[in-house]
């Protein structure tokens, strides 16, 4: 067993992983992130991208590999230290907002802190400051029922981020919402990550998402893949080639 470069928070070689009915969702698949960095995993629906981010934050263990989390192998740990490990250092966002419809805006921005004994008034205040620099401060006294789907979104990045997790995993958290929705999402996402020194693993199947990000990395079929970058076609061409088609 070789232990990763110090420079690498998360560090995985040779990740294999399948589902329940036995189809591979990744094969042979390794890669590093180094502290503070904010990496892209790019690539279609089913290339990986979920199973990959199950795998490095310990919520799934690799059928074959090496996690790693600041030289502490996770791929030896028991589900209770996985556990430890996702409440204390870790944080999620999902595609959806899973908002606790019982709880208004800021008690469920808080609730991460309070979960790791956080006092209430401490937890508060840092899931206000939270709302506020992502723009939905206005909605800290309402339900969830009562915002519309980028501002629930939104609230789940400033849960998320409020404990001040080492590592943020980010799966598709903007599938749902309108291109201008993804776009400012996503800025406020890195931008607030950027400040405060927490590494990001972003998971999307849009290629537009690597230009907010340090780095990208491109999944297909459960492998890393080089991509190859078309020139822009012209005016010229795409008129070219309209007449040829006809």
């Amino acid at each position: 067993m070789v232990a990763p470069p110090d420079n690498d928070v998360l560090w995985a070689r040779a990740l294999h992983f399948s589902y329940h009915d036995g189809s591979p969702a990744l094969s042979g698949v390794s890669l590093g992130v180094q502290e503070g960095e904010i990496l892209a995993v790019i690539g279609p629906r089913g290339s990986g991208k979920t199973a990959l981010l199950r795998c490095l934050s310990g919520l799934a263990p690799a059928g074959r590999g090496e996690v790693w989390f600041n030289s502490v192998p996770v791929h030896t740990m028991g589900p209770v230290a996985r556990e430890r490990l996702r409440r204390d250092r870790f944080a999620w966002v999902d595609p959806t907002p899973s908002l606790v419809p019982e709880l208004n805006v800021w008690e469920n921005t808080a609730l991460p802190l309070m979960l790791r004994g956080t006092s209430r008034r401490r937890a508060k205040k840092a899931a206000l400051e939270w709302l506020e620099r992502l723009d939905v401060g206005e909605a800290a006294r309402k339900r969830p029922h009562q915002l519309v789907q980028a501002v629930r979104q939104r609230v789940s990045i400033a849960r998320a981020l409020a404990p001040s997790p080492t590592v943020l995993f980010a799966d598709e958290p903007t599938a749902p919402l309108h291109r201008a929705d993804r776009t400012h999402v996503l800025r406020t996402l890195t931008t607030a990550a950027r400040s405060h020194g927490i590494t990001v693993v972003l998971a999307s199947h849009d290629a537009d998402t690597a230009v907010l990000a340090d780095r990208s990395v491109t999944l297909l079929d459960g492998r890393r893949v080089n991509t190859v970058q078309l020139p822009p076609v012209t005016e010229t061409e795409g008129r070219a080639a309209c007449s040829l088609s006809v």
